[in-house]
């Protein structure tokens, strides 16, 4: 709307994608500030609150009460702001508001399921979770390589040309991609705060190369492949902004959790943007915390079927942590200095080539 009023009414300053990202990270901040307190209320009186795992560290059972399925809320919230601020004939923008509905979906189905039969496991099989992802990670990645004609060559850090092209073998990957980094944020998703703080620094990092590659000057300039994505900064500038007035009511001790609708979400999503930016690799320093915490689960179940054995207390590794009796801010404050800090190198990466 506002690209379209630019072109109407002349408004030179509203056709910079900068200019509109910073619009949409406001409206989908005041979008969120404002109605999370009336979901809360709503929340609260409807008992649409988080059931709690029976084998959780004993401090989480306090949080028995508190309501869940915010995401509904920010998510929404970005996908408004973003109807608003972006240029309706960029398809990777389209994509974008594509891949934040369909997981929408599937995280929602899954957390009522568990709000309705007030048990932590009893949402979504997870064959039927992994199948709904599935099918949507194929529409999505299926609408990039039949529609938008997207280039399907493999780029490396620090390496200035593409490794290979991976030809109609890429919607397998990439599929692949949004799946895991969906099921990674989902798992990181434990603790007050623990999960939002990387997926804004991530986003961050993303919104920064997705603009860098729209830009036929800076992207020529850092050696990097030049795409007509830079419209996608926007939509992720609005989740940035909707995630910010989120942890307003996530932070310790939390008044309302995101639930799978916000975690499955924000993950596809940013499987989406290193997909678009061709960053699938760079994705797994960019999303460090994400990786560690899946590592920790597939760590501890593999060493206990072949030896009996746990590597840790508890997993994921922040249950550990917990375990060994850290204070939650601690934990959660830890995480996100590795998760500044492994961004920071990610985007040191874009120079060295």
């Amino acid at each position: 709307m506002l690209y379209w009023l630019s072109e109407i009414l002349d408004i030179n300053i509203l056709g910079y994608i900068t200019i509109r990202a910073g619009i949409s990270f406001f409206l989908a901040l005041f979008f969120t500030l404002y109605l999370m307190p009336v979901f809360i209320r709503w929340a609260q009186r409807t008992s649409s609150v988080q059931p709690i795992n029976e084998l959780a560290p004993e401090r989480h059972k306090e949080k028995s009460k508190t309501p869940t399925m915010g995401g509904i809320v920010f998510i929404g919230a970005t996908i408004l702001a973003s109807l608003i601020s972006i240029k309706f004939t960029n398809i990777y923008a389209l994509g974008s508001i594509l891949t934040l509905g369909l997981f929408a979906i599937i995280g929602f189905q899954d957390d009522f399921a568990k709000i309705r039969k007030n048990e932590n496991l009893a949402g979504l099989k997870a064959r039927t979770k992994l199948i709904f992802q599935v099918v949507s990670a194929l529409i999505i990645t299926s609408f990039l390589y039949f529609f938008a004609d997207f280039s399907t060559d493999l780029y490396m850090p620090f390496v200035k040309n593409p490794i290979f092209d991976m030809g109609i073998y890429a919607i397998a990957l990439w599929v692949i991609v949004m799946i895991a980094t969906s099921n990674a944020v989902n798992l990181t998703d434990g603790l007050d705060g623990l999960a939002t703080v990387p997926s804004i620094v991530a986003l961050t990092s993303f919104s920064i190369i997705i603009y860098i590659t729209g830009n036929t000057t800076i992207s020529s300039y850092l050696l990097m492949p030049n795409i007509n994505i830079g419209e996608v900064a926007i939509v992720s500038s609005a989740l940035i902004g909707a995630l910010t007035g989120f942890l307003w009511y996530n932070c310790h001790p939390a008044e309302v959790f995101m639930g799978d609708s916000g975690s499955l979400t924000i993950g596809a999503f940013l499987g989406y943007l290193a997909i678009i930016s061709k960053s699938e690799i760079l994705l797994i320093l960019i999303g460090s915390i994400f990786v560690i915490e899946t590592l920790s689960v597939i760590l501890q179940v593999g060493s206990y079927k072949l030896r009996k054995k746990r590597v840790f207390l508890m997993a994921p590794i922040h249950h550990h942590f917990e375990m060994k009796q850290w204070a939650e801010n601690k934990i959660i404050v830890r995480f996100w200095i590795i998760a500044i800090l492994s961004n920071i190198i990610a985007l040191i990466s874009l120079k060295i080539r």
